[in-house]
């Protein structure tokens, strides 16, 4: 009966070893799948964002070329807010009808900005380039 009692304990003492190890990394699995949604979803709405304010940068730009539609010799600088952010626009004329045009977006801490040149107002406007870039 000695001999039952020593394998009893020593059977006892595996299993006990072994739930602990798997309810340890039963845990481990659980905190990393926590961890990667939340990685995901701060992502997520990290392009969200970028993608707000590169259509502010974008609804901008568009007011610009109303404005420069509108009055033909405009040049200078007009803010708007939109949604959750805002977004700011500069024409600058050039020679002739030459005008660029610098329109930024921005949502909290995330800036996009668009570069865009024209070479011809009348009779219609005319895009040479339209272009997202880092700096003015």
């Amino acid at each position: 009966m000695n001999m039952f009692y020593i394998n009893w304990k020593k059977n006892g003492y595996v299993m006990l070893v072994s739930v602990l190890v798997i309810g340890a990394i039963g845990v481990a699995v659980g905190v990393s799948l926590i961890l990667l949604g939340l990685s995901a979803s701060r992502t997520s709405f990290s392009l969200e964002q970028s993608n707000q304010t590169k259509a502010l940068a974008n609804a901008c730009a568009e007011k610009a070329l109303q404005q420069i539609k509108d009055l033909p010799s405009f040049s200078g600088t007009n803010n708007l807010a939109l949604g959750q952010g805002n977004c700011t626009y500069t024409v600058i004329a050039g020679s002739g009808e030459n005008r660029t045009i610098e329109a930024s977006g921005n949502v909290d801490t995330i800036i996009r900005r668009v570069k865009i040149t024209i070479d011809q107002i009348n009779p219609t406007i005319n895009i040479i380039s339209w272009q997202e870039v880092s700096e003015f």
